[in-house]
């Protein structure tokens, strides 16, 4: 095997490598978004749970 054919196989291996990851990482985002998570508190329209009488940490 030359040098030649073994970058060429190498190079296409890391592209495949690359798309098959690319593409897991896809389906699972899609997943999460889906599923519609909490918010963040930080969020506008998230929901407010902080006790009354409780003051929110100064940053």
């Amino acid at each position: 095997m030359d040098t030649g054919t073994l970058i060429g196989i190498l190079a296409f291996g890391t592209m495949l490598a690359v798309l098959i990851f690319a593409y897991r990482s896809n389906i699972e985002m899609q997943k999460r978004m889906e599923e519609k998570p909490q918010k963040s508190t930080l969020a506008a329209d998230a929901p407010n749970t902080t006790p009354s009488g409780v003051r929110p940490v100064d940053t």
